[in-house]
């Protein structure tokens, strides 16, 4: 039996990888006029350590596979681990991320991070976690699938059909919704940073992402709205004024890129396989795409090799 996987993002694409490392018969179907996904606009970091911050233990204790994952699929995955800072006037938003999270060492920032010197006296260091361009992620997913000779196309599906359409499924899942957020991506010469540094403050905390060639993804606004469209005035205004509390440097970057995309998310914003009369839904990763797609993926594709097994 063909498997139809609908969508054209992470959750997609990990699916389409999943069920083709099990030998199946896969082809990827992105439909006609469909948005962006949003995972074109994640940071690709691969932290769930740092994510337990907020997200429930099963997000942490499940994405700790998915740097094996991603680094066994594509190229470039980055093992350098996450960095986390805070101004001075906001130290207790340090203490009070360290309490909420583990598997981390109180570090001088300097000492990883040069140009970080002098500017924060304390900082956590996650040396786990990794991160990747997510760009060049999906871009080597779909290489390799149409290596095995996976098609891609448009048009009706046939078969198993697994959808991973994100917030277009919201006419089949009807307590779906869309988070937005917003990024950037600058070009910063006179900053160098090897690793995800994250600032932790109050009201707009934000996280910079090294990509290559100086540039750095800078995000990312969390807005319970589905509203589609550019980036606004005031999130521009808050993510560049975190950055540059960041390194001074970012004053003199030049904006790239100002991309949105709308997050699929479940009331409880924790990812899930649900099972229709019609196709098997993959959806709702919520902010950790990169982290719990492959996740999601593998338990999906286990079940359906044992279904086809059992089948033969």
């Amino acid at each position: 039996m063909i498997h139809s996987v609908l969508g054209g993002g992470v959750t997609a694409l990990c699916c389409a990888m999943a069920l083709s490392d099990r030998g199946l018969d896969v082809e990827v179907i992105v439909p006609d006029g469909a948005p962006e996904p949003a995972s074109r606009f994640a940071g690709g970091m691969l932290a769930p350590f740092c994510e337990g911050e907020s997200a429930p233990e099963l997000i942490v204790a499940k994405g700790q596979a998915s740097v094996n994952w991603w680094a066994a699929h594509v190229p470039d995955v980055v093992r350098r681990g996450t960095l986390v800072v805070a101004p001075p006037r906001d130290v207790s938003e340090l203490e009070r991320f360290a309490r909420a999270t583990r598997e981390h060492d109180w570090v001088s920032p300097g000492d990883l991070e040069p140009d970080l010197a002098g500017r924060f006296a304390r900082g956590l260091f996650f040396s786990s976690e990794a991160h990747l361009d997510p760009r060049h992620a999906l871009s080597s997913l779909k290489s390799s699938l149409e290596s095995r000779g996976v098609s891609f196309r448009t048009g009706a599906p046939r078969g198993r059909i697994v959808d991973c359409r994100g917030v277009a499924s919201h006419d089949e899942l009807a307590d779906l919704r869309g988070v937005r957020g917003e990024m950037l991506i600058v070009h910063a010469p006179d900053v160098t940073l090897t690793r995800p540094v994250r600032l932790l403050h109050p009201r707009f905390p934000c996280y910079i992402v090294p990509r290559e060639n100086g540039r750095y993804m800078i995000g990312a606004t969390m807005v319970e709205s589905a509203r589609r469209g550019g980036v606004t005035a005031r999130a521009a205004m808050e993510l560049l004024s975190a950055a540059y509390t960041l390194h001074p440097g970012f004053a003199e970057a030049e904006i790239l890129e100002l991309g949105a995309g709308l997050r699929p998310s479940f009331p409880d914003n924790i990812p899930a396989i649900r099972h229709a009369a019609d196709r098997i839904h993959v959806n709702g990763m919520y902010r950790h795409g990169f982290l719990m797609a492959p996740v999601c993926a593998e338990q999906l594709a286990t079940e359906l090799a044992e279904l086809h097994a059992h089948a033969d």
